[in-house]
């Protein structure tokens, strides 16, 4: 049984990592998807892998940078796939670093294409997703922002923790018009990480340490499946959380 069959979802940064797990994730189970990210390569990639599940999916190429153009990009998606059910805010370009090694550009960019690009499609998907009756949107944050020691990690924890705020606010300001907002904060086997414990097997090593569990997360097996069941029916009395996917290691309190 596909739990989510005749829904769509919009999936931000979708052509590779969490973000094309999560679409896996979601196709699986039957939703059409439209696949949003700035390599139209990448997200062709990631609609072949998604219809050959059996599920209709659409690349739009979206540089989330340009909140202007957000808008027009949802409304677009909504044209071709006539509704929106499930909003995900995956993408995310910014800096890590030292603070006083960080330009105010970098330190802008983990917020305009961070908070600033969620507020964005959250505003130009509210009234498809009310329309619904049953709209869904999950924000991805991070544990960094938890962190007894966020040292180089400042300016992406601050980023994702505005997003948190937003999608605790939206949650509470929109749970009446049928929609649910929640936030992830996972550890996942993307590219970027999958090359960084690669070329530091002895600090990657010491991270998986610090995993209760021992592992990093699969990001269609343990991050999507998760989208699955947040944006599914059997957990539909639950917004406004931010749910830590990442073996155990952080604690939220």
């Amino acid at each position: 049984m596909n739990t989510l069959a005749g829904r769509v979802a919009l999936v931000t940064g979708a052509g590779q990592g969490v973000g094309q797990g999560i679409a896996l994730a979601l196709a699986g189970e039957g939703a059409s998807v439209a696949v949003l990210g700035r390599t139209r390569g990448k997200l062709d990639e990631t609609c072949r892998l998604l219809r050959e599940r059996g599920t209709t999916a659409e690349p739009f190429e979206c540089d989330v940078s340009d909140t202007a153009s957000i808008p027009g990009v949802v409304n677009e998606v909504v044209s071709r796939f006539g509704r929106l059910d499930i909003l995900v805010n995956n993408a995310y370009s910014g800096a890590f670093g030292p603070l006083l090694e960080m330009s105010d550009e970098e330190f802008t960019r983990g917020f305009s294409t961070g908070p600033f690009a969620a507020f964005a499609f959250m505003k130009a998907a509210h009234p498809h997703l009310k329309a619904t009756g049953d709209g869904s949107i999950v924000n991805l944050v991070t544990s960094a922002m938890v962190r007894w020691d966020p040292t180089t990690y400042g300016a992406y924890a601050a980023a994702k923790q505005a997003l948190r705020s937003l999608s605790r606010t939206a949650a509470v300001e929109w749970a009446r018009d049928g929609i649910r907002v929640n936030a992830i904060a996972p550890h996942a086997l993307s590219p970027g990480l999958k090359w960084w414990t690669e070329h530091n097997p002895e600090e990657a090593a010491e991270f998986v340490s610090t995993i209760p569990m021992g592992r990093i997360g699969e990001c269609e097996e343990d991050i999507g499946r998760a989208v699955v069941a947040l944006v599914g029916s059997d957990l539909r009395y639950l917004t406004g959380a931010t749910v830590p996917l990442d073996g155990g290691q952080a604690f939220f309190g």
